[in-house]
């Protein structure tokens, strides 16, 4: 996913992005034959119309202008694999607590970038990278990956899998909500219903 982002418009993988409850819902039955009701099939639905209609921001032009070009196919199957993580984590859970499955999944996937990234690691000048760099890792390999991949964990143990990856929708209005705290940009006022729809495909999934 980091690989296609860094060819691909912003607007594009967070559209590729509503695609991961979906493919969840469909690894979940794969590998765990979780059923997709038809109360969750709408909750869905209307989440994916609701993120759609405010990453476009309500405009038609926009997202017919979406053009798909090798990063976002990257950024596609990197989706493709954080949807199929949910069910996997309930497959091959043997009992350990959500921190010890995370710790094992960090160890790893340090040992494999370390490999993959060798050459470059070892050209970096660590001493001389800005202070921003640092802050932005630690946030990435702290809270967007271990605090994240914990509470994923904690969550696929007790839900389905379409239901965990559902937060997905809520994160173009967070966006609006970082926007409107730090730049004080007011989004137009279109793109409401499409907040509103997040808010109730997400009240569905919560209900029983």
């Amino acid at each position: 996913m980091f690989e296609g982002l860094r060819t691909a418009a912003p607007v594009s993988t967070a559209a590729v992005f509503t695609l991961t409850p979906v493919m969840a819902a469909g690894f979940g039955w794969l590998m765990l034959r979780q059923r997709l009701t038809g109360r969750m099939a709408l909750a869905l639905a209307i989440g994916a119309a609701g993120a759609l209609w405010v990453i476009f921001r309500a405009d038609l032009a926009a997202a017919l202008a979406l053009k798909v070009g090798a990063g976002e196919i990257t950024y596609f199957w990197g989706c493709v694999a954080h949807a199929a993580y949910a069910p996997l984590v309930r497959k091959l859970n043997r009992g350990e607590p959500p921190v010890v499955f995370t710790f094992g999944m960090m160890v790893a996937g340090t040992l494999l970038l370390t490999l993959w990234s060798w050459p470059a690691i070892r050209a970096t000048d660590w001493a001389a990278l800005p202070r921003i760099v640092w802050i932005t890792l630690a946030y990435v390999s702290v809270a967007a990956s271990a605090v994240t991949f914990v509470l994923l964990q904690y969550a696929t143990l007790r839900l389905p899998s379409a239901k965990v990856m559902a937060y997905t929708y809520l994160v173009p209005s967070w966006v609006i909500l970082w926007e409107l705290a730090l730049h004080r940009a007011h989004p137009p006022a279109l793109v409401l219903p499409g907040v509103a729809m997040t808010a109730l495909a997400l009240w569905l999934l919560l209900k029983d």
